[in-house]
């Protein structure tokens, strides 16, 4: 089939690989705009954008979506279908342009964690299982027919990096499946709920503060659920500091919440209502992540 291709992130990356490698035409990409980035501010493209110039893909990176040169080109191309993932949110003239319309790729079992950042708040929530599914847009967000949803355990210890990357390699694949049934032309779709028991809003700068007084568990999942961006954060004698890996100590004790406890040697804990926090990687505000021993050795423990 011809496809145009709508992605930004590297989580897009593998699925457009699995597209072009499954044998369909991959008539143009869609992709934001470069933008500057990093110390000296040079424009950088998105990942997207450098696996399509690598590839030799026509790439079309509009700043707005319902621009009419924008519009034109994408009806000259004559697209079968539109596959979208991890793109910006879609105006009816795009999504509903191709003779199979648009499918996307949504990193949640939907209906459950419709929304910008499903992966990280799989695990903040402590749920024990995650995935993907296709589905074909419509006006409102993550709420069309559902094509194909494919099932993955989420681990005790799995960090939202480690999903996301298990998400990225089962989604690339399930996106092929979900074109093949388009051409056999057999396909089937489930109509979603209205209502979703779980939703997975944006991630704001609040939403990565620890509470301390709450429960190992749940800071646990927290600190692996922004793990390893945003990152969990909190604060350490009065300096912000970002944990990206730790584990639990549940146990009883009469400490102060969010008492920071360390031999000033090998190891720093955080105390929790119902145990510590034991800190593996952290950083502190200004400079760079290190395990937490190599931390130790160059600051001056102060109780």
């Amino acid at each position: 089939m011809k496809i145009v291709f709508l992605g930004t992130p590297e989580f897009s990356v593998m699925a457009l690989d699995a597209i072009i490698k499954a044998g369909h035409d991959v008539a143009a990409v869609v992709t934001m705009p470069d933008k500057p980035a990093g110390r000296g501010m040079q424009l950088q493209q998105s990942a997207v954008k450098k696996y399509a110039v690598e590839h030799h893909l026509k790439v079309l990176q509009p700043e707005k979506l319902k621009d009419e040169k924008f519009i034109s080109e994408l009806k000259e191309i004559k697209a079968d279908i539109q596959v979208v993932i991890a793109f910006r949110m879609l105006p009816e003239v795009v999504w509903n342009m191709p003779k199979y319309g648009t499918i996307n790729l949504h990193a949640s079992l939907l209906p459950d964690y419709r929304g910008a950042a499903p992966i990280n708040w799989a695990i903040i929530n402590g749920d024990s299982k995650s995935g993907v599914c296709t589905f074909l847009l419509k006006h409102e967000i993550d709420t069309g027919d559902i094509l194909l949803k494919q099932e993955v355990e989420i681990g005790e210890n799995t960090t939202a990096g480690e999903l996301h990357d298990i998400l990225m390699k089962v989604g690339a694949e399930v996106v092929v499946k979900s074109l093949e049934i388009f051409e056999k032309g057999n396909y089937i779709t489930e109509a979603q709920p209205k209502f979703a028991g779980k939703l997975a809003p944006k991630i704001f700068k609040q939403d990565c503060q620890i509470d301390w007084s709450k429960s190992c568990s749940d800071v646990y999942n927290l600190i692996r659920g922004l793990s390893p961006y945003p990152a969990a954060h909190s604060h350490l004698h009065g300096k912000g500091v970002k944990i990206y890996t730790a584990s639990k100590e549940i146990i009883a004790h009469q400490n102060q919440m969010g008492k920071a406890i360390s031999d000033g040697k090998t190891y720093l804990k955080f105390v929790c209502s119902d145990g510590y926090i034991l800190i593996n990687e952290l950083q502190l505000e200004g400079k760079k992540r290190m395990f937490v021993d190599e931390f130790l050795r160059g600051y001056k423990w102060v109780e």
